[in-house]
């Protein structure tokens, strides 16, 4: 069809604003949604589905060079893709813009390109990868994404997906990160939205039964999590929640979730609705609080494993360890509340992070297959501004200045410095560098993240006005940080809640209310616990910190400010390792019109993205600039004198080839490299290389052809005879060394203990094996042999000894003394009085044997020590005074009564043995223990 406007912004007749804009929207109003500038495509969402993604788009972009073809998206995903293939160096897509632009379609769109255009092959697994990188973006969707009022498939998570190609550009594997998920929306939404999508599609979706084991009847009416926005919300315009539902569960068959799996995220999915209908009371005293309607609580307790008192005990009271003491302590009414939103919400998180790190399982390359080539595909949440701006839109808002900060970087900054540095004539271009922007947000000293984390390690009450306070101290002077006690002309900010962050894309307010809980982001480890301990195994893995016993100190885990901030450094420290391509996408109105383009908001966007600074750059310069190595590398066979190896220094070689192809008037040579100004230069080059290369292939693939063939079977028949002779030589070798080395081994004192065994030959270590079982098995057959019966007795224990406990004593049947009985030996001065004393007792309570007697130190409730004899039987044990042997007050325990023993780690003697007796559990040392 006809070109309206100009299809790059580099060929306007005038640069500025308004021209700027009258090119957009006339592209806009005429179905050209795609526009360049360079080499980055400028996108804006039409709103409607527009025929220009068919196989034949595909086929017409594919290998194409990005200007042959009119704008599109293909072209960036397809230079993305061949410049992966050309150069082998990892390339990255780069979809940025503000909530409701389209980056979550364009992204998307690149993904199945890519798929399209690899090459078509016979293996399953390449097929299998294919499927399985596009089946994941509807599971991502389902549980990722929600309705806003900006945008009705808004991604409520940053996803960047990394796709593996191998050496012959098939994909191979690929792997997902995803960053700051929004969980409070799982609580709470604004008016006109949604919660994430997968609530409503499990509602309209699931089958009868399944929504009556669930317990979902009711549609979304029934829940204070999915009615918050509004009745008018629960179905989305063009949106088909029981489809969706299907294809969530078929993507997640084909990806390869079990039916159990399946069923444990619904479950999942259940209790968190269900957990938004317990309702909360104060009780009697106003001190704690207690379950209105206990009924929902059976119902969550159900769905998540567990029991109704456990559920109960979770959400009302915190269990805490005080000098090794556990106390329950009840939960206010408010925190009640609290603890059960945070629950809902970390549940909700963690269950989306499982979902993405399963998903990394089924697509991800597989050991020792290598990683080959990567091209990354990054789709992050856009700037946002609402009425009230909370911790969430901070974060956001950060991301963006990263983002933005790597496109000044990579874009603007070091192409300027590039011709400066390389003695390029150049006139320099004014932009905003919004580095000063990100040092207020991530300074580790005085940036607004550190200031949070000062504020939560406050101890006692924390207030999100004393946080307000701490930034108005540290930043009073920042030109870019604004609140009504630093500027009293900012008269439209509460002074106890308010401060401004002057950002690249605009002025935007924060409310500084719930920062310190959200950035604490804390969930007790009681929660945890009860999550760990239910039946389902997939919410048992979702929760392995859970297994920490009670008393368990556990490291300060990083705050959620800080977390996303070091995966944001991670994040841009990844992009920046690859080639980037930028696809920026503008909003053209905010009611989600494919008719009306908003010139005010457009602009707005057009300014902060920094679009008009970057058509004055690219003007001026070069469309390509290749190191002189690399251009040799490749395109030394167009030129005699440079191929196959040139005889001059790479500066001299590139001009040769520059001069050889008449290309002299259409460059500049830098110090280092070769600077390129219009891309249909570069296309020449190529497309005299592509025929070049079938005549050189030919000549190279005859010689090496013969040759290795020569090479091989003259390799196999060496190897062969080698092979043989070698093994024979080895297994002689290696079995005469241990003869010698064991020859006098029936005389040694430690019958052989103390030789090192000869180190065998790989073939030979399963042998060495079962030599050395051999010779401990006759050693230690020696070694009893020659003990009496008692020492054969004690021996046996101290073996039962070490076996079972030797992760806590490790010394126990090696170092440490073990007489069985040793009040009844004679090392006892009193002993005679110990077995008539015993011996009564043993009568009295028709004890057979005594298995252990030893001087203890026992420990009373306060701590005090006693000296006292025990004398464990095989009915009883028995507590005497260790002067007379008398029996306590307490009488004997019942061996029965043992419910389980603890001991202290290391050389210490001290033990508990927990007892269901009335007297309590018996807490000692064994005399001469520390």
């Amino acid at each position: 069809g006809s070109e309206f406007g100009v299809g790059d912004f580099i060929l306007l007749d005038t640069v500025n604003e308004d021209k700027f804009m009258d090119n957009l929207k006339l592209r806009f109003e005429k179905d050209r949604i795609y526009t360049y500038i360079g080499e980055t495509l400028i996108s804006v969402n039409p709103y409607r589905q527009l025929d220009l993604y068919t196989p034949e788009h595909v086929k017409d972009y594919r290998g194409r060079e990005v200007f042959e073809r009119r704008a599109h998206i293909y072209a960036i995903a397809d230079a993305a893709y061949q410049s992966m293939i050309r150069r082998g160096q990892d390339s990255c897509v780069v979809i940025s813009g503000e909530s409701g632009s389209g980056k979550t379609e364009a992204s998307k769109i690149v993904m199945r390109y890519l798929s399209a255009v690899s090459k078509p092959s016979s293996q399953k697994e390449i097929d299998r990868v294919k499927n399985l990188l596009i089946e994941s973006n509807c599971i991502l969707e389902a549980f990722g994404n929600a309705k806003t009022n900006r945008n009705d498939n808004s991604s409520r998570f940053g996803k960047y997906m990394d796709i593996n190609f191998d050496f012959k550009a098939d994909p191979m594997g690929g792997h997902i990160s995803n960053y700051l998920l929004e969980k409070a929306r799982v609580v709470t939404q604004q008016s006109g939205e949604r919660n994430f999508h997968i609530f409503y599609q499990l509602l309209a979706g699931g089958d009868a039964a399944q929504l009556k084991n669930l317990h979902l009847e009711g549609g979304p009416a029934k829940f204070v999590y999915t009615c918050e926005g509004g009745p008018e919300n629960f179905k989305v315009k063009g949106m088909d929640d029981r489809k969706n539902f299907q294809d969530v569960v078929k993507g997640m068959e084909a990806i390869g979730f079990s039916k159990a799996e399946r069923e444990s995220l619904w479950r999942i999915v259940a209790a968190t609705l269900h957990l938004g209908e317990i309702q909360f009371e104060a009780t009697g005293d106003e001190l704690g609080s207690s379950v209105k309607n206990s009924a929902e609580v059976k119902i969550v307790s159900n769905l998540l494993g567990s029991t109704e008192e456990a559920v109960c005990t979770a959400l009302t009271a915190r269990m805490i360890t005080r000098k090794g003491e556990v106390i329950r302590k009840p939960l206010l009414l408010a925190q009640a509340l609290f603890t059960r939103e945070a629950l809902a919400k970390s549940m909700y998180e963690r269950m989306f992070t499982w979902v993405v790190q399963k998903i990394n399982c089924s697509v991800e390359v597989k050991q020792g297959e290598g990683s080959g080539t990567v091209i990354g595909v990054l789709d992050i949440y856009g700037f946002e501004v609402f009425l009230i701006n909370s911790f969430e839109q901070l974060c956001i808002n950060y991301c963006n200045e990263k983002l933005q900060q790597l496109f000044i970087e990579l874009v603007l900054k070091r192409e300027q410095n590039e011709y400066k540095s390389e003695g390029i004539d150049w006139s320099h271009v004014e932009y905003f560098n919004n580095q000063i922007i990100c040092d207020l947000v991530e300074s580790s000293s005085d940036g607004v993240i550190a200031i949070l984390d000062e504020e939560c390690l406050v101890p006692g009450d924390q207030h999100d006005s004393a946080f307000l306070a701490h930034l108005n101290k540290k930043l009073a002077k920042h030109g870019h940080f604004v609140s009504l006690e630093t500027n009293p002309d900012a008269k439209e900010l509460d002074r106890d809640r308010d401060f401004q962050i002057k950002h690249y894309a605009g002025v935007v307010t924060y409310s500084v209310e719930s920062f310190i809980v959200k950035n604490k982001d804390t969930l007790y480890q009681d929660l945890k616990r009860l999550l760990y301990q239910s039946d389902m195994a997939v919410l048992k893995e979702m929760w392995p910190e859970g297994s920490q016993p009670i008393d368990a100190v556990t490291k300060r885990p990083y705050t959620a400010a800080t977390g996303f901030k070091m995966s944001m450094i991670s994040l841009v420290e990844t992009l920046s390792s690859k080639e980037p391509h930028y696809i920026r996408c503008i909003k053209p109105n905010g009611t989600k019109s494919s008719k009306v383009f908003d010139d005010q908001l457009c602009r707005h966007q057009v300014r902060y993205l920094g679009l008009l600074e970057n058509v004055r750059v690219r003007r001026a310069g070069f469309a390509t600039r290749l190191p002189y190595e690399q251009f040799v590398t490749r395109y030394k066979l167009l030129c005699n004198d440079t191929w196959p190896l040139p005889k001059c220094s790479d500066d001299e070689a590139t001009r040769k080839i520059i001069a050889f192809m008449s290309c002299t008037k259409l460059v500049k040579f830098g110090k280092t490299k070769l600077f390129i100004r219009i891309p249909r230069t570069l296309f020449f080059l190529e497309r005299e290389r592509e025929k070049a290369i079938p005549r050189m292939a030919v000549i190279i693939q005859k010689v090496w052809k013969g040759m290795k063939t020569r090479r091989y079977f003259r390799r196999l028949r060496a190897a062969a005879r080698i092979k043989r002779f070698f093994k024979l030589y080895k297994f002689r070798k290696y079995i005469l060394k241990v003869i010698d080395t064991f020859k006098d081994v029936q005389t040694m004192s430690d019958l052989g203990n103390s030789l090192t065994w000869p180190e065998p030959p790989p073939i030979l270590k399963k042998g060495k094996d079962y030599l050395y079982k051999i010779h401990r098995n006759w050693r230690a057959k020696k070694l009893v042999e020659g003990l009496s019966k008692l020492r054969e007795e004690e021996l046996r224990v101290r073996c039962i000894a070490y076996s079972a406990c030797r992760k806590l004593k490790p010394n126990w049947g090696l170092s440490v003394p073990f007489p069985l009985n040793g009040l009844k030996n004679e090392s006892n001065p009193r002993n005679a009085l110990f077995n008539q004393e015993v011996a009564a007792l043993k009568s009295l309570n028709q004890d057979q044997n005594i298995i252990y007697s030893a001087n203890v130190v026992k420990l009373g409730r306060n701590l005090k020590p006693a000296d006292r004899a025990y004398v464990f039987t095989d009915k009883h044990i028995y507590r005497l005074a260790a002067d007379t042997y008398k029996l306590g007050k307490k009488g004997p325990i019942v061996t029965k009564q043992i419910t389980s023993i603890s001991m202290l780690k290391g050389d210490s003697q001290g033990m508990v043995i927990h007892t269901s007796d009335s007297s309590g559990d018996l807490v000692f040392y064994v005399a001469g223990g520390r």
